[in-house]
């Protein structure tokens, strides 16, 4: 489940930006530092198997699922559970924003297997945004996960300036206070039935969030 940064309108306090990179879980702050990527929770790591391409998880292939790793797999395999919709090398944090509607980003370590991308002995450090090939799809608008908030994302409150998602058919543990119903470029932009504002970073960083 991904989370979000708030202000309230009654608080002056500019919240502060907590980054936590993994898949689905964490808290962030008001910053304005790009959010997109670095949903927390326990980073999980790709290995590569021969014979699958000659990038590693390059877009439009698909990975397995695992409980502690994640093996790049033919898009036509009974195993293949994701695609890749985008690929960055280097670290979350430094790079692009996945898309919009990615489920999940799956964290690329540094390493040298048998067989790699130009025949260095390297894959180097990145990270791959996926995409589910069957639903539930966490990153849809309302669906209560993915690295990214969206507009017709759903939230609730954790405390101290901080929000967490949920989905807004209320199946995600935890029921939803406010839902984001636009993205703007300042707060200043956000209509005045607006109770919350929630970081979304982006070229329209302000979302604009009212009760539920």
């Amino acid at each position: 489940m991904r989370a979000s940064g708030l202000c309230r309108r009654s608080v002056a306090a500019v919240c502060a930006l907590l980054l936590a990179v993994g898949a689905l879980t964490g808290c962030q702050g008001w910053s304005g530092k790009d959010s997109a990527d670095g949903a927390g929770g326990a980073t999980t790591t790709a290995t590569r198997p021969s014979g699958y391409g000659s990038v590693f998880l390059a877009v439009d292939e698909c990975s397995s699922f695992g409980t502690t790793s994640f093996t790049e797999v033919p898009c036509t395999s009974e195993r293949a559970a994701a695609r890749v919709i985008a690929r960055y090398d280097g670290k979350v944090a430094d790079g692009p924003s996945c898309p919009a509607t990615t489920d999940f980003v799956l964290h690329i370590s540094q390493a040298a297997p048998a067989s790699d991308e130009d025949g260095d002995g390297a894959v180097p450090q990145g990270y791959a945004c996926m995409r589910k090939l069957e639903p539930p799809h966490p990153g849809d608008p309302g669906g209560g996960g993915g690295p990214r908030t969206i507009v017709g994302d759903c939230v609730y409150s954790v405390g101290r300036g901080q929000v967490r998602e949920t989905a807004c058919d209320g199946k995600g543990g935890k029921p939803p206070e406010y839902k984001v119903t636009s993205a703007v470029t300042a707060r200043s932009r956000c209509p005045s039935s607006t109770a919350l504002y929630v970081e979304l970073g982006g070229g329209m960083p302000v979302g604009c969030a009212r009760p539920v």
